[in-house]
């Protein structure tokens, strides 16, 4: 079997490398920054390890559970919590211990803070959409959906609002319907309760699969080149030569599975992908602002997970009762629209925000830091045409959470893009040629 570079050591690149040593493969890995784990990775910042975001993982993203077994992640590093919502003096619903579907019907039934018009609206939507077997108009909105099934206002904004943003991390005004139904497909409609378990990591996303990965690579002949940056791909008859790699090797294939932004010089410097260049650097982007607040011991939330009913946060973790410092909190904004006057002030509103949510005074912070990943993901829009694996080079592959997917920008996305790269790399198929002008 011939012998695989991958330029980027995130999820999808780690997944497609991983995928490959699996079947003795030859694999490199060439990651420009010291710290493994892309976009999902560690930031070290006056003695304290946080996460650079929180990454929503559910039970419905098998592959990557597939791998974390498969990299001998223990199962204990992961903490499996019933589907619960829970905001503070509004809404509380949490999935029964039952099959599904009576798993959320008697979640439903038991609900705090949802009249029953709420709860026969819930039910009515998710019946719409089996009927429709969860396919809608590709141009259809999120809110168009809503409206569509009459689901009052307060719900609206109390569960399908954040609950569109925290999977798609794009407002439901400009969000795929299509792609927020098959969410909920493998979540709340799922014929199994197991796929809409909340699952939360004790520990940081880099020690979650990057390290096992790392680990597992080194024991099939893999390698990770960290702190090396490859600068440009140059097509050869045998393959690609790679600026900035070790050596003047030719590579018969070759994974981009970098961030999209840093995609696309890449393609650009091979000379024969234009359209796909342009393509990738017309995907529009949304932020995400994770503010970490370390309060220390004394302060928890009610649940691991909770939403937050004012602006600007949406959601709020505890990552105390996930194996870190007890009081540190957790308080994300999706998408967020921010002036620079707003981000100056995010701290104190924040604090306010949680405690108007707990009912209580909060102590100064011990430490606090917010973290903006300006390009966090794509804007999961609708219609919007997302890149495939291919590309017009045979040999030359994409792997991201971006390319194209019937989820939205997520860890999982990312690792299928990954596996998908390997398994035809390794199937020994003709490379799908993709013209230019197509």
């Amino acid at each position: 079997m011939t012998a695989v570079a991958i330029i980027g050591a995130g999820y999808a690149g780690l997944a497609c490398a991983v995928e490959l040593a699996r079947q003795d493969v030859e694999v490199t890995v060439f990651e420009r920054s010291r710290t493994l784990g892309g976009r999902a990775r560690i930031i070290r910042k006056d003695g304290w390890t946080v996460d650079n975001g929180q990454h929503l993982m559910i039970g419905a993203y098998a592959e990557l559970t597939r791998l974390l077994r498969l990299t001998g992640v223990s199962p204990r590093q992961i903490k499996h919590f019933p589907l619960t919502l829970h905001i503070p003096g509004q809404l509380h619903l949490q999935a029964a211990a039952l099959p599904a579907p009576l798993h959320l019907f008697t979640g439903l039934i038991c609900a705090r803070g949802l009249s029953w018009r709420e709860r026969f609206a819930i039910c009515a939507l998710l019946r719409h959409l089996k009927r429709r077997r969860f396919q809608l108009p590709a141009e259809m909105t999120v809110t168009e959906l809503l409206t569509g099934c009459h689901q009052p206002p307060r719900l609206r904004n109390l569960l399908w609002e954040p609950l569109c943003l925290a999977a798609l991390n794009t407002h439901a005004h400009e969000a795929s319907a299509q792609i927020f139904a098959n969410v909920l497909r493998d979540t709340l409609a799922a014929t199994s309760a197991s796929a809409s378990e909340l699952l939360i990591p004790r520990v940081d996303l880099s020690e979650l699969f990057p390290v096992p990965a790392a680990r597992y690579l080194a024991t099939r002949n893999g390698n990770i080149l960290t702190g090396n940056a490859i600068t440009a791909i140059t097509p050869d008859n045998a393959g690609f030569r790679l600026v900035g790699a070790p050596g003047h090797r030719i590579w018969p294939q070759v994974v981009i599975a970098t961030a999209p932004h840093h995609a696309v010089p890449l393609l650009d410097s091979t000379g024969a992908c234009p359209q796909l260049s342009a393509q990738i650097a017309a995907l529009p982007s949304e932020p995400i602002t994770t503010i970490y607040l370390a309060f220390g011991s004394g302060v928890a939330l009610p649940a691991p997970m909770i939403g937050l009913a004012e602006k600007p946060a949406q959601w709020a973790f505890d990552r105390g009762q996930c194996g870190e410092p007890e009081g540190l909190i957790a308080a994300v904004i999706s998408a967020p629209r921010l002036e620079p006057k707003d981000r100056d002030a995010l701290i104190p509103t924040v604090i306010n925000q949680l405690e108007s949510a707990l009912g209580r005074k909060l102590p100064e912070p011990q430490w606090t830091r917010v973290i903006t990943e300006k390009r966090a993901t794509i804007a999961c829009r609708p219609g919007l045409a997302r890149p495939n694996i291919a590309t017009p080079l045979p040999g030359l592959w994409l792997a991201g959470d971006y390319i194209e997917s019937e989820y939205p920008a997520t860890l999982e996305s990312a690792v299928r893009a990954g596996v998908r790269c390997a398994r035809e790399i390794m199937g020994g198929k003709p490379h799908r040629e993709v013209s230019e002008t197509s």
